[in-house]
Parts: structure tokens; sequence; C-alpha cells
């Protein structure tokens, strides 16, 4: 289903229209209830303020107010005339006795009364109301407040509208660049000013449409060092096949040839289906890391290699007290690819040393060039002499794996290769 800006914006209006509608029903339901203290009070100073001005003998003149007055001494109790306007209730004297503080209210048939007392010269006199006066200075209050929360709600309205409109605008074009993300011609051009955190969604969007790119440029160049990387040794044994069927080779000679270009072969393919094997078990998780002896390792590697070329002199050393951690096999694969590596370079002396829980490899060869080292351990890159390779590709993936890292520095005279720890690996 296409996610257009409308369906948002529709959504929006939604929450916002039942936000409202909430609202509104919050408001009814609470805001007079906070506002009957208020009145209260206020109908408390109005029924305070005649009873210290009028007394009985001027009561007549206030039968029409919306207060009625009960005045009491020894042996007598006197109503203003409005008394039964004002309170719907025959026997007066029954509701005495409810008033009896100095001011508050009461019920009677489910009708709430208010009243205020003040005795002067031994006569009691008391201002009576119903809650006429508390619904009128509600509505009122109401009437003032309701108009202006309105007001204040809708602009609030409007602008969150507003603003969703321009945010559903950014995703929708957010959406249309992930859409064409592998389209050359669309335009990716970024432009939203404002440095929030769709913008910076959309950075990562246009950084990842770039590491596409490269990435999709790297594969090609990559299948097309690995066919000529697997070309070669397939057109020298196809070479040597007609060379023997024309009668210009011994078969002896051919066959020799043969199997040492099937061994490269092999040996590639083998470190083709050994570098996925690592991408497998950096995703799974599952990998040994137990101690080793790091001295035995290097003792059975040096052996291994040694009599390759007689005119390289080996020299180790290898810290008791450091600690290595990981498998003998990633180790072995380590030092195998690194050694292999440094017997086509080295011109007569490599050194291994091993303390400190860190491991370099010297060859006395020559220094490699600044920017080739940016990209030495990339599988299938040309290497120094125009070679293509995955070993130095798999001894950097196979160190991460065990928690560990590798980098190349050149010295005065030779390369220096460091295995450092990036983390305590525990036992």
């Amino acid at each position: 289903m296409k996610l257009g800006k409308n369906n948002l914006s529709k959504q929006l209006l939604f929450v916002v229209g039942i936000a409202f509608l909430l609202l509104f029903i919050s408001l009814g339901a609470i805001l007079p209830r906070l506002l009957i203290p208020v009145a209260e009070a206020n109908i408390y100073n109005y029924l305070s303020e005649p009873l210290k001005i009028y007394d009985n003998q001027t009561k007549a003149e206030l039968d029409d107010t919306e207060i009625a007055y009960i005045y009491i001494s020894e042996n007598n109790i006197a109503t203003s005339l409005n008394i039964k306007d004002v309170i719907k209730y025959d026997k007066i004297e029954n509701i005495i006795p409810k008033m009896n503080k100095s001011y508050g209210k009461f019920m009677i048939n489910h009708k709430t009364y208010y009243y205020y007392t003040l005795k002067e010269n031994n006569i009691r006199k008391i201002a009576l109301t119903n809650d006429y006066y508390i619904n009128k200075t509600k509505t009122s209050i109401l009437t003032a407040i309701f108009p202006l929360l309105l007001g204040t709600l809708l602009l609030v309205g409007l602008m969150i509208v507003f603003w969703s409109s321009i945010i559903v605008r950014k995703i929708e074009k957010l959406k249309n660049k992930i859409d064409n993300i592998d389209n050359p011609d669309f335009n990716h051009k970024i432009d939203f000013q404002i440095d929030d955190e769709i913008r910076s969604l959309a950075l990562a969007i246009e950084d990842m449409r770039l590491s596409l790119i490269n990435q999709e440029e790297y594969r090609n160049q990559m299948y097309q060092n690995i066919s000529h990387d697997f070309k070669t040794p397939l057109t020298v044994i196809k070479s040597y096949i007609e060379a023997v069927e024309d009668g210009v080779e011994t078969e002896s000679n051919a066959l020799s040839t043969i199997k040492i270009q099937t061994n490269k072969l092999e040996q590639k393919v083998h470190s083709l289906l050994y570098l996925n094997k690592l991408d497998y078990l950096k995703n799974s998780k599952n990998v040994t890391k137990e101690l080793i002896d790091m001295e035995k390792i290097i003792k059975e590697e040096v052996d291994k290699f040694k009599f390759l070329r007689k005119e390289i002199k080996f020299n180790t050393y290898v810290d008791e007290k450091s600690k290595y951690y990981g498998s003998v096999e990633n180790w072995e694969t380590i030092l195998d690819n690194l050694l292999s590596n440094f017997m086509r370079y080295a011109k007569s002396e490599i050194r291994i040393t091993a303390k400190q829980n860190r491991i370099i490899l010297y060859n006395d060869g020559s220094s490699i060039d600044n920017d080739f080292l940016e990209v030495i351990f990339t599988p299938f890159r040309k290497g120094i002499k125009g070679e293509f390779g995955l070993g130095l590709s798999i001894v950097k993936k196979t160190l991460n794996l065990m928690d560990y890292d590798i980098t190349i520095k050149n010295e005065k005279k030779g390369v220096s290769f460091i295995i450092t720890s990036i983390k305590k690996t525990k036992k």
C-alpha cells in the first residue's frame, strides 16, 4: 500500500480531534469542580455583608433579593418574607439545627443551601441562599474561559497540523529517496535546512546510498580480480594440455606444471571458502577463545617456513608472562598467511616478538606505499607486485574474530606487522 502525505495527515487530524474531544470532556467534568471552592468563598462573603447592615426591622426591604434571613432571639424566630422562595421547605425551625456553625452548607431534598450567621445583642442572624448564585458564578466563569480556551486550542491545533504537514513532506521525500536509492538519475540532494533528527536520517540514508555504490563498484572490481586470478592457472593448465596433444611438450613436464597450477588454484579456492567461513563465524558468534601456547605455535610455524629460503634468518622471542587467546587453528592460519607474505618480500631477516600481550612480526623487505597501506587488508586488491590475494584479508578477519587487530608500520629498514588485543578477553 502506498504511504502518502494524505494518509498521515488524516491520521494526525483524527488524533488531534480525539485529543480536543477528551480535553473538552475533561474540562467539562473537572473545571466546574475546581471552580466550586472559589464560588463558595464568594458566596459566604456575599451572605455576610448584609448581616452587618440590616436587622429584623428592615427585613422588608430585602424580600425581593436572593437571600433569605432568619432572626432568632430567646423566644422568637422571625424570617424574611421571601424565605419560602429561597428554600422550598415549610418547617423552618427544623432546619435551624443544621446551621450550627458560623457558616457552611447543608442539603434538603437533594438541593444545596448556603448560610452565614452573625450574633449581635443576643440575636442570632442567619443569611440563607440556595445554589442559584453558585450556578450563576460557575456559568459566568465558564462562559468567560471556554471561548479563550477554545481559541487557544484551535491555534495550537493549527500549529500542530502545519508542523506535521512539514514533517510529512520530509518523510515523503525520504521515502522517494529510498525508493530511488539505486537510480542515478534521481535528485538525491538533501535540502532539509533544519538540523533535526529527520535531517540526520536523510544524511544517514545518503551515506548508505554512497556506501552501496562503493560496495557495488568494489564487488564488480573484486569479481574481475577473482576472474583474473582464477583464469591464469586455468589458462596455463589448458595450454600445457594442448602442448602435449600437439606433441611439443612431454607428458611428465606438463603434468608437473599442471600439478603446480592445480595446487595454486586449490589454495585460492580454499582461501575464498575460508573467508566466507569467517563471515559465518562472525555472525554466529560461535568462536573459540581459549588460552593458547603461543611459543609452541610460533616454533612450529618457523620450522615450516625456514627451509623455503635458506638465506633468511629467523629470530623469535616469546615472553612467558604474555597471554594470548583464541584457537590454535586460527593462530596457525594467521601466522601461515603472514609468513607466506614475508617469504616473498624479506631480504635476509624475519623477527617474531611476542611480549606485553602483543605480537610484532618484522621483515627487512621494502617499505609499503602509504596509499596501499589503507587497502592492504581488502580482499582481492592488487598487491605490491600486481598480485591478487586473500591472505592479509584472512589475517585481519581472523584476528578481529578473536578480538585482536593488526596494524602495519614502515620502519627505517623493513616493515612491522603489529598484533594487539582490542579488548580484554577472559578465559
